[in-house]
């Protein structure tokens, strides 16, 4: 019956390739995870491949960031699959509730849901002041969860930044509804307010990747509802603006994983080596310069590594050096850079696919956008597919070395429980959107008459 429920309503055909592309690229993910901690017996004439020679100031002593082998990270990893179908069996319920609720009734509440993820991102930050029991310090840099648990065993923790994606656009998508004074100057105090004061709070924790999509997601949805070109300029310019606040606020290992993008040219390594000055600004402490390699870098080059070995078809489920062999070994492959173990497997054939099936849920909720007139749920999914769409291309990017290392998700395929809900509670704003027959009082939204001033 839920089922039934599901996929009622309009839109029909658009709406299941969009589920079924959101399921695919779940069981993607839930397989490259298993992968990652139940590798194949490794074959005695394993390739080794070609490694980079580095340079000659890169060869100093260093300490690297991880001394973990592949072996030892796949024991850990080997549970994670489990967890995993488990977060998705918990994304389906969200998913049928958000449907079974409706999008319209989750307008007037938006407000609401926004201020109690705003409150626990607050908790977040008290806990820098006073140490409160459920929220950890991970790796001794970052305050992004909340943790429910008794004695030494979590029974679950949630991250309130991801779910601050879903409730930032639905509060913003309400606030746009129906006003035109956004057009006015004036007008953009309301948007400016709701973006920034996530985008201080998700900074402080801190994680960068989310603050980055807060501005993309604010542009697209002003775009929409009909904002003037000068205003969207406006809003690059302040983002524009807001980035050496935003560089400089960040601490070193943040500012080396960014810095990665472009330490990768040995004319801007020298370069940094030889003015201190430009150094302290690029990468926090001079010296990290020289263990490059090893430490900030080390993810990115090793990614690059397993994508570039994958070929057109690559080495085959659960096979590859970076999943069999201690000697290639890279520690985000479930997460942050699960795209370069998809390569690594299944090689630029898969990577196509997995670009595919990205491109129907673009696609399904751009239609579903333009064909709702309801300026709310319009406004919702552009809100969406843009958040999607910005996730996928950082991912995908900081992965081939393209954009600066930020932390975001790859939507569906990361592991991770409150990645996984948001993006099903995403999913199910859309179908729920795409569902209900449009309806239009007096004049079509964000359609204007010619303004005099």
């Amino acid at each position: 019956m839920m089922l039934k429920d599901l996929l009622l309503g309009r839109l029909l055909f658009t709406r299941i390739f969009m589920l079924t592309a959101g399921f695919l690229l779940t069981a993607v993910g839930v397989a490259v995870i298993y992968a990652a901690g139940h590798p194949a017996p490794l074959e005695p004439q394993t390739p080794y491949l070609n490694t980079e020679t580095p340079d000659e100031a890169d060869t100093q002593p260093a300490e690297t960031e991880t001394s973990t082998t592949s072996s030892e990270w796949a024991a850990k990893l080997a549970s994670l699959w489990k967890k995993q179908i488990f977060y998705v069996l918990i994304g389906l319920v969200g998913m049928i509730t958000v449907n079974i609720i409706g999008y319209r009734r989750l307008g007037p509440v938006s407000y609401g849901l926004y201020a109690a993820v705003l409150v626990l991102l607050a908790i977040l930050l008290v806990d820098m002041v006073v140490d409160i029991p459920f929220v950890p310090y991970r790796e001794g840099r970052a305050r992004r969860w909340i943790e429910f648990s008794i004695g030494s065993h979590t029974f679950f923790q949630i991250q309130p930044s991801e779910f601050c994606k879903i409730a930032f656009i639905l509060a913003l998508a309400y606030y746009l509804r129906y006003r035109k004074n956004y057009r006015r100057l004036l007008g953009l105090i309301g948007p400016f307010a709701l973006t920034f004061l996530a985008m201080v709070l998700i900074l402080l924790e801190p994680d960068l990747g989310t603050v980055i999509l807060m501005m993309p997601i604010l542009f697209a949805m002003l775009f929409a509802a009909g904002a003037k070109g000068w205003h969207l300029l406006l809003v690059i310019g302040l983002a524009l603006l807001t980035s050496p606040i935003l560089w400089m606020s960040m601490r070193d290992y943040q500012r080396m994983r960014i810095a990665s993008l472009v330490l990768q040219s040995p004319k801007v390594r020298a370069l940094a080596r030889e003015h201190p000055t430009f150094a302290r600004i690029l990468v926090g402490r001079p010296e990290r310069l020289y263990n490059w390699k090893e430490g900030g870098g080390y993810q990115l080059l090793q990614a690059k590594q397993a994508i570039a070995s994958g070929g057109l078809f690559g080495y085959g489920f659960a096979r590859g050096p970076y999943v069999q062999d201690d000697f290639f070994f890279l520690p985000d492959k479930h997460n942050d850079f699960v795209f370069a173990i998809v390569a690594h497997q299944f090689g630029l054939v898969g990577c196509l696919f997995i670009l595919l099936l990205y491109g129907v849920i673009f696609a399904a909720g751009m239609e579903i956008a333009w064909r709702n007139t309801d300026p709310f749920g319009r406004l919702v999914a552009v809100g969406i597919t843009t958040m999607f769409a910005v996730q996928v291309f950082v991912n995908i990017g900081m992965t081939l070395g393209l954009m600066p290392i930020t932390g975001l998700t790859l939507p569906f395929i990361s592991y991770g429980g409150s990645s996984l809900l948001t993006n099903y509670i995403a999913l199910g704003l859309l179908n729920s959107i795409g569902q209900y027959r449009p309806f239009s009082v007096a004049q079509k939204p964000f359609e204007f008459l010619p303004e005099t001033s």
